[in-house]
């Protein structure tokens, strides 16, 4: 899809700027500086990292030819999280707690990743049923990480109803999480070898109610927006990026299907059991924020579609283990260590020392709600990992702001920004 006619001058100013070298960066530790300014009206303003519009401490720094963007330089780092150097300090159990506080909307998400990572290194298997509540959870997640990303993308353009709909909707998905596992936001739930428990049936039932309900609302949710002029003009053909340069970035999830690349971990290197479901990968030609937009909204068809199976699994199957049997390298329940001898000294050794993975290098990468998120270890063999590098998807697609941004409208940076749906708790990690 071409741009809009009314962004072509701009672009073809710009070029010609680039072209002449007028326009330069100077980099002075962690301050971009823009500075030669060609024509009298060009302006600097700096857009965050305090605005509400950019979804977190996220500065965007934009040179201004009246309301066209010539000029976009993002900056990260102002949340100062420091996850990979806490891992340094953490065994590897202690840190499953911080994965909450990366993409803070879809928590259980990252806690699934980080387990599977840990338990890659260590050579830990998982029980079947563990698995099936594991894929359980990560799909609620990502239903409920769309869900405001639609909402905060249509505030962010002005439909502040939409926002307040898939807001409901997600704290009755709240409401669902707390009984599972007995937090509503960062809920630490997987463990290494597991979950924390298993999912009672009448929390099953509920939620079988919730998903049954939902297609009724999600038409709702489409109708007030999806044939709105206002909403359309501001999001179709704004923030375009072309399928090759969103591969040369790195793209990865809505943000790269929306510019029609079918790349899902889910289907592409399977894990867990999404081998074994029946899902479409969604994809939209256009690569603009209205393609970014739709992508979204049917991919919570599909997550619903796998939840419908993976409940179906759960309500069918015995109740088994959710728990590897492997004391030595799991923490087993609190009643066998506080009645067993063997299970107290293990125990003992996993909280003091963490379990030890043998020498060498792993890379593990899940499809959150964002796009891949990766987690690379280096084990030296002990309980603390040497390095523990995350491959966030905010932080890589947070690359294609300034190539959406330059040729669009101060307002369109909004509507790009809220297209991309940046989480800054793991862009600055």
């Amino acid at each position: 899809m071409s741009l809009p006619v009314s962004n072509t001058a701009t672009i073809e100013r710009v070029e010609k700027l680039r072209q002449s070298k007028i326009l330069r960066e100077v980099q002075d530790k962690d301050t971009v500086v823009m500075f030669e300014d060609p024509l009298e009206n060009d302006m600097i303003l700096n857009m965050g990292p305090q605005h509400p519009a950019t979804h977190g401490v996220l500065r965007v720094l934009l040179r201004l030819d009246g309301e066209s963007v010539i000029k976009c330089i993002p900056e990260l780092g102002y949340l100062h999280r420091g996850f990979e150097k806490l891992a340094e300090n953490c065994t590897y159990h202690e840190f499953i707690p911080h994965t909450d506080r990366l993409d803070y909307l879809s928590p259980l998400s990252n806690n699934v990743g980080i387990a599977m990572a840990i338990e890659k290194a260590a050579g830990v298997e998982v029980p079947d049923r563990g698995i099936w509540v594991r894929m359980l959870v990560c799909e609620l997640a990502r239903v409920s990480s769309h869900l405001i990303a639609l909402g905060a993308t249509a505030m962010d353009v002005g439909a502040m109803t939409l926002f307040l709909w898939t807001f409901t909707e997600r704290e009755k998905l709240y409401d669902l999480f707390e009984r599972m596992c007995g937090a509503r936001f960062t809920t630490s739930f997987a463990r290494i070898g597991g979950v924390a428990n298993d999912i009672a049936d009448d929390v099953l039932r509920d939620t079988r109610s919730w998903l049954n309900n939902m297609p009724v609302e999600m038409d709702v949710f489409n109708k007030l927006v999806a044939r709105n002029r206002i909403f359309i003009e501001r999001m179709a053909g704004v923030g375009h990026i072309t399928a090759e340069k969103a591969i040369a970035l790195g793209l990865t999830g809505p943000t790269l299907r929306g510019s029609g690349i079918a790349r899902d971990l889910r289907r592409d290197e399977p894990y867990m059991f999404y081998d074994q479901m029946d899902f479409d990968v969604i994809t939209h030609n256009d690569g603009d924020c209205y393609a970014r937009y739709t992508c979204r909204y049917n991919e919570i068809k599909e997550s619903m579609k796998i939840i419908h199976q993976v409940l179906d699994k759960l309500e069918s199957t015995p109740r088994t283990p959710v728990m590897s049997d492997d004391p030595s390298r799991v923490q087993v329940r609190k009643a066998d260590i506080y009645t067993k001898m063997e299970e107290l000294i293990n125990d003992f050794m996993l909280i003091n020392f963490g379990v030890m993975p043998p020498k060498g290098e792993t890379y593990t990468a899940i499809e959150s709600p964002k796009g891949e998120l990766g987690f690379f270890i280096v084990s030296d063999g002990s309980g603390h990992p040497w390095k523990l590098k995350i491959r966030s998807p905010s932080s890589s697609n947070l690359q294609a702001l300034r190539h959406m941004a330059e040729g669009s409208m101060v307002s369109d940076v909004v509507a790009i920004i809220g297209s991309i749906d940046p989480v800054m708790g793991e862009a600055d990690k």
